[in-house]
């Protein structure tokens, strides 16, 4: 599956962004998918995860009650609302596709990743 992310951009303390990721040339709906970011110097850290039928979450601690993940399985297309944003949020953020069926936080198992679109929070 190829997953090409939209949405980010700069936005001030407290804002809010919607970031999407359309996928395209495989089944989407049998993929897990998570969202990372990747500040610059930085490891890429786990964000969010929603599993194939879009009815169970996880989130990071740092995001969680502030960070929103979704998924329309009819537009292929997985969704992270990002509210309260903090000049700590900045980062490039990805999304990707896993074969798992359970919550994986670590990068090391997702198969297909976009390209990243970029988030900056300024305060």
């Amino acid at each position: 599956v190829h997953l090409g992310e939209s949405g980010g951009g700069l936005v001030k303390t407290g804002g809010s962004l919607r970031l999407s990721c359309a996928a395209s040339g495989g089944d989407f709906d049998t993929y897990g998918m998570g969202w990372f970011r990747q500040a610059p110097e930085e490891e890429r850290e786990f964000v969010a995860w929603i599993n194939s039928d879009g009815d169970d979450t996880y989130y990071a601690n740092t995001v969680k009650g502030r960070f929103t993940i979704s998924r329309d399985n009819v537009r292929n297309t997985v969704y992270l609302q990002m509210n309260n944003l903090k000049p700590q949020d900045t980062a490039v953020y990805f999304c990707a596709a896993t074969d798992y069926r359970t919550v994986v936080r670590s990068p090391d198992f997702y198969d297909q990743w976009g390209q990243g679109t970029r988030v900056t929070v300024f305060s």
